[in-house]
């Protein structure tokens, strides 16, 4: 258990599922909360799935908690009802509120942080996920030790630990806990990747899941270390509007990279900046996309272009690499040129097109976010609202006419909209997202 993302005097909730993992993060912790000087909370949160058995775990959470002299926090809500609401799987649904039920504990100041019982099993999980999905390195750091909000952190002590010492652990001390039916269901791609993907791959290399979360902290720790070097290395590289007669550069959209400066620099660093200036644009390149761009620099000639995705234009000056997006064109088709952008979470949007930059940061792993124009059949769910609206009503409701209407941005997140400009949207439970104007 890593103890170092602890300190005396943490009023630290642990959310117990009734699972090993959490029974055992609680027995542990509490084994130790006076040498650590940790004032414990229990938190369980009833999905409103399994019925009968999803009570049992309430109630074996509950006595849990009363053998053990700790207060207990529960709560209860409707996951199925939520995912067929917002569009989106089981998964998504009772991990977004889940982590929004947490944030909510530490607002309303009952505690300071919140432990989840994540372990290396879980980290080899999802690490494999991501790599099946071609994530990029920071993808492959899987979950992070520490995930930090406004309300407070939640950390996760035991992802050095496996699921067999878990149980171990468990058995030694006479300990019980509840198995969650679900976790063998093989509708789940996590199920999937747990009880059929990992087991084969441990066939040709019985230390996998070891060496998937080792892989998870090299590629966490590189990816600190490279944004310390992208902003040591981008501003020498990365050149803002366009270059004019007599020295200097005029202000405008887009971005140039000096191609010279770029080819003397190794490929990693070549493919960072680009990745970084393409964020910076408020777009999100695959491998494909971000060598495109890079044959273009480093043997591509003047005048020549490539379109790419989210409306991103990459031409070739005599000196440099200019990147830009595609300009809004006027008239009743608008909307078809208006261009997307998209961004890992957490990341940062920056949409000339829309004059936005957006920062959203999410509790758990979620796929990226993407900023675009609103859509015919787009719905929303309006704060202190009873049920979801159509974005073309909401407009309606805002005296948003002509070309403004034509073009209004939305931000979308896995299916569903968790922004829209100019009115407050129902809180996503794990996402917080911070607008401002360029």
């Amino acid at each position: 258990m890593d103890i170092s993302l602890l300190r005396p005097g943490l009023r630290l909730a642990v959310g117990v599922s009734g699972g090993a993992d959490s029974v055992a993060l609680l027995r542990a912790l509490h084994e130790r909360s006076g040498e650590l000087g940790l004032v414990l909370h229990v938190a369980h949160l009833h999905h409103g799935l399994r019925g009968a058995e999803a009570d049992g775990d309430l109630e074996f959470v509950r006595g849990l908690a009363a053998d053990l002299a700790l207060p207990l926090h529960a709560a209860r809500v409707d996951v199925s009802a939520e995912a067929e609401k917002a569009g989106e799987s089981i998964e998504e649904a009772a991990r977004r509120l889940r982590y929004g039920w947490f944030r909510q504990l530490m607002a309303e100041g009952a505690v300071d942080a919140v432990a989840t019982a994540h372990t290396l099993d879980d980290q080899a999980e999802t690490v494999c996920a991501k790599f099946l999905r071609g994530a990029w390195t920071e993808g492959l750091s899987g979950i992070h030790p520490v995930v930090g909000f406004a309300e407070g952190r939640i950390v996760r002590p035991l992802l050095g630990t496996t699921r067999a010492e878990v149980e171990a652990y468990l058995k030694a001390l006479e300990q019980g806990w509840h198995e969650d039916s679900s976790n063998r269901d093989a509708a789940f791609t996590r199920n999937r990747i747990r009880h059929e993907l990992l087991p084969l791959l441990e066939e040709w290399n019985p230390r996998l899941r070891e060496h998937m979360a080792q892989m998870a902290v090299l590629a966490h720790d590189e990816e600190a270390w490279w944004q310390v070097e992208l902003a040591r290395v981008a501003p020498q590289i990365l050149l803002a509007g366009k270059p004019v007669r007599g020295g200097g550069r005029a202000s405008g959209d887009g971005l140039a990279l000096d191609a010279t400066r770029l080819a003397a620099l190794a490929p990693a660093l070549q493919r960072r900046l680009l990745r970084h200036a393409v964020g910076q644009l408020g777009a999100a390149l695959d491998f494909q996309g971000i060598e495109a761009l890079r044959a273009l620099a480093l043997e591509g000639r003047a005048g020549q272009k490539c379109e790419l995705a989210h409306g991103l234009r990459g031409e070739r000056t005599p000196r440099e690499l200019r990147l830009a997006v595609e300009a809004i064109s006027a008239g009743p088709r608008a909307t078809q040129a208006v261009p997307e952008y998209s961004t890992a979470v957490p990341g940062e949007i920056v949409a000339p097109a829309f004059g936005l930059r957006l920062r959203i940061e999410a509790a758990e792993n979620v796929g990226p976010a993407t900023l675009r124009n609103w859509k015919p059949g787009d719905r929303v769910q309006l704060r202190y609202s009873g049920g979801p609206r159509k974005v073309k009503e909401v407009l309606e409701r805002l005296r948003v006419t002509g070309s403004a209407r034509a073009v209004w941005p939305v931000l979308a997140l896995e299916g569903r909209i968790v922004w829209m400009k100019g009115v407050e949207l129902e809180p996503e439970h794990g996402v917080t997202i911070l607008a401002s104007d360029l």
